[in-house]
């Protein structure tokens, strides 16, 4: 079906209105590189940019003829696929564009890129030539972080950063073997500096990790970083900073103390603090901020803490194969890995690559909504932890676990746990949805829930729906929430849906899925002791299948 309207992956391109010969070749082509050298896309050769089908021209009748015209006007060649469509008995021509893994320019030397304009409508721009570097460190095919900068030389890293490193590495337990070096053999160990022209250098990691700031700004003015505080409309901090990062993290740590608050929660004889945001999931998530950033562009590192919560924004996009839909699943890979591997080495960051767990256990652990990345752009990455209160039943159940197990339960686990909280009962699909795993791996996963004592599963087969178990509600105020949603299926649903059969005359499958929000397995289940019970009448079937009030329920 034809889209109906244009995106950064989908193109319309006219071929007949006041163009003698169709659309000129140069016009097809650089398009085509444009969708190459980002996402990918559909142009759709015979379409109007306001989506209406006018016909291709004479010209393009011979569609497979686009093939090689646009793999010898492409440089590395591009391999399209062409096919012919008809809408409304119109014929149009669509050309579907792969993504490409190295730079595509025309074979006059014209690189270009899709951008969005400010209005959301697509555009084919320029795409210059430092912006490259972006683009190959997206696709893993380049890395700044590990280049040598040929003007710098070791005077410009700071002899206290180097202390501060080896404190860290003892404090954080990173690689022991490291503290046995000098300081110019741990520099080159963590490939901090390099051999170029025969002499050592700073790497952009190296000065990033223990450079001077006069010289970060020199060489780097792209590394810079900004802490914000905001009470309403009133701005009660903001500083901005170009220091090294092992520095600029312990900064940072200190800046969060004053406006990260707690409370604490009796458990036992104990009481454990609950802070207003994690200690550990702040850690990571600003060490990701800044260990995954674009250091090419000329934007800051953010940290803005307001009164909704607390949001870390890092330039440049999600890497290529990242989404904020499978950030839990997707393999660990990131856009500076000279960089992401030497904090990993001094103990920084989690040497799992599985940083971004920890974030979403920070939330979910004490009860509260999870980090939101839906505010991210293909410029740059936002996670935003919420300012919430915590669920205290829910995190004395997680306290009772590691106690009896003597261990943290995984992600997997957690995110289940989570939805379950907040959804209240959901069937596989959902859960899978929301945990972002697949539906085999979901399953398998809340079944151990289910066999520990944690979730409670009802129905068999696709109907089987799951909720939290009694135990997070026992002994709470909140146990009423668990006797109103166990119960529910039983005496409430069977009434709702005879008041709306009632109501207006009949009621189908789909009626009870959107009165009840249930899934249809579970609304057929419904129908069919209401139907058993002569409390309602089948009357035709499949798609067209009707439940009427029985006699009983007729003569009340």
């Amino acid at each position: 079906m034809l889209p109906k309207s244009e995106s950064l992956y989908v193109e319309f391109k006219s071929d007949q209105n006041g163009q003698k010969n169709g659309l000129p070749d140069i016009d097809l082509i650089e398009t085509v590189v444009g969708f190459s050298n980002t996402s990918g896309g559909k142009i759709y050769l015979g379409v109007e940019d306001d989506g209406t089908p006018t016909g291709i021209h004479n010209n393009h009748r011979d569609f497979e003829k686009i093939l090689p015209l646009v793999a010898n006007k492409t440089v590395p060649p591009v391999s399209v696929t062409v096919e012919l469509l008809k809408e409304n008995h119109i014929d149009i021509v669509c050309i579907t564009v792969p993504k490409s893994n190295a730079i595509i320019s025309t074979t006059s030397g014209k690189v270009l890129r899709r951008v969005l304009k400010v209005d959301g409508t697509p555009e084919t721009v320029p795409m210059y030539p430092f912006q490259y570097s972006t683009r190959l460190s997206d696709l893993g095919r380049y890395d700044l972080t590990a280049e040598p900068i040929g003007s710098a030389s070791l005077n410009d890293l700071d002899s206290y950063e180097f202390q501060r490193m080896r404190r860290i590495i003892r404090t954080f337990r990173g690689e022991d073997s490291l503290l046995d070096l000098s300081d110019e053999e741990l520099a080159q160990a963590l490939r901090l500096t390099v051999k170029a022209d025969d002499r050592l250098v700073p790497t952009v990691a190296g000065l990033l990790i223990l450079g001077r700031e006069d010289k970060i700004i020199e060489h780097l003015p792209t590394a810079k970083a900004s802490f914000q505080v905001l009470e309403g409309s009133n701005v009660r901090l903001n500083e901005w900073f170009s220091k090294p990062l092992l520095a600029l993290f312990e900064l940072f740590e200190n800046y969060l103390k004053p406006w990260n608050t707690e409370r604490e929660m009796d458990y036992g004889l104990i009481r454990i603090p609950i802070p207003a945001f994690d200690h550990r999931a702040f850690r990571e998530a600003l060490i990701n901020a800044f260990a995954h950033r674009d250091y090419s562009v000329l934007r800051n590192i953010r940290l803005l803490i307001d009164d909704d919560g607390l949001s870390i924004t890092s330039p440049g996009g999600f890497i290529e194969g990242v989404s904020q839909d499978n950030l839990l699943t997707v393999a660990p890979h990131g856009r500076n890995p000279a960089l992401s591997d030497a904090l990993k080495r001094i103990g920084l960051a989690e040497r799992t690559g599985r940083g971004i767990d920890r974030i979403f256990e920070g939330s979910i652990v004490y009860g509260r909504p999870l980090p939101d990345y839906s505010e991210s752009t293909s410029s740059y990455v936002q996670v935003f932890i919420p300012r919430a209160e915590p669920d205290l039943p829910f995190v004395k159940m997680l306290a009772d676990v590691r106690n009896r197990d003597g261990k943290e339960l995984p992600i997997s686990s957690l995110m289940i746990l989570s939805t379950l909280r907040t959804e209240r009962r959901c069937d596989i699909h959902r859960l899978s949805e929301r945990s972002m795993l697949s539906e085999n791996k979901c399953k398998a996963v809340v079944e151990r829930l289910v066999e520990s004592g944690l979730v409670e599963g009802h129905g068999n087969n696709r109907g089987r729906t799951y909720m939290l178990s009694s135990k997070v509600y026992h002994g709470s105020q909140k146990s009423i929430d668990y006797v109103r949603q166990n119960g529910i299926n039983s005496v409430k649903h069977p009434e709702l849906v005879l008041q709306l059969a009632k109501q207006q005359g009949e009621v189908s499958r789909d009626d009870v899925c959107k009165l009840l929000g249930v899934t249809g397995p579970q609304a057929y289940r419904i129908l069919k002791t209401l139907s058993g019970q002569r409390k309602l009448t089948l009357q035709g079937q499949g798609r067209n299948a009707k439940y009427v009030l029985g006699e009983e329920i007729s003569k009340r």
